[in-house]
């Protein structure tokens, strides 16, 4: 991403790699939305350190730059895409720190398919869903949900809620809608039983060392997160310096 701003959100394709490589090394095992729902539903077993990667809005960035590294691997992801900007920018951005990325074209998107990898929706035109009128609910979760297969000739199952807004009444439209599954902006991690329609996530910042990276796996915090008030701070500090920067 080339703006400072958006950098909390964001890491290096370097980062990355190391992050994937550290995935395959401890043995995890990604799964799509799908792989996973079949084991939650018993209808396949559920490995024994399933992760599903997911990358929200569609920017063409996270096809340059972390397709390569998800293939190199064997890794499949989820990529939720803005039906209704897909080939465009990301004017949502706009407010929130100046700039508007360029959104991967139908064609990417197709190719993402073709690679192993999952698409769904993210939703039309990326509004903060819950608090717009419930009257324009259904334009952005149906019709974003119609787009997508038409043009990918695939069902789209899957949905990550924009901004994370989500209410009782955008859960149900969504469900109305057919989604089998939706992605909040929740911190945590996602476990059998959970709501389908509210499923938890771990964020993964611009910022996180792969020592914090490793902790989320375990605990969707950062090591500094996870071990506050349990350790004097200037232990934590040192111990940070010896292992964030494990190769």
């Amino acid at each position: 991403m080339p703006s400072e701003s958006f950098a909390k959100f964001t890491v290096t394709a370097k980062a990355f790699s190391t992050q994937m490589r550290w995935l395959a090394v401890a043995r995890y095992t990604p799964l799509t939305v799908d792989q996973l729902l079949a084991c939650w539903s018993g209808r396949r077993v559920l490995p024994e350190r399933p992760v599903v990667i997911t990358f929200d809005d569609g920017f063409r960035d996270c096809v340059d730059f972390a397709l390569p590294a998800l293939v190199r691997h064997g890794f499949p992801a989820v990529f939720y895409l803005v039906a209704g900007l897909v080939g465009r920018t990301s004017r949502w951005t706009l407010p929130i720190c100046g700039v508007a990325f360029p959104l991967m074209d139908w064609a990417t998107a197709r190719s993402l398919l073709e690679a192993g990898m999952e698409c769904g929706a993210h939703s039309m035109t990326h509004p903060p869903l819950a608090q717009r009128p419930p009257a324009s609910w259904h334009a952005e979760l149906v019709e974003s949900r119609r787009l997508l297969e038409d043009r990918l000739g695939r069902e789209i199952r899957h949905l990550a809620y924009p901004f994370g807004s989500v209410d009782t009444g955008v859960r149900a439209v969504a469900e109305e809608a057919g989604y089998v599954s939706a992605c909040t902006t929740e911190k945590g991690l996602a476990e059998v039983g959970d709501d389908w329609l509210m499923l938890r996530r771990v964020p993964v910042y611009g910022g996180d060392s792969l020592l914090d990276f490793v902790c989320r796996l375990r605990t969707a915090e950062t090591v500094r997160q996870a071990l506050r008030g349990t350790i004097p701070p200037r232990a934590l500090s040192l111990y940070r310096r010896l292992w964030g920067g494990i190769p």
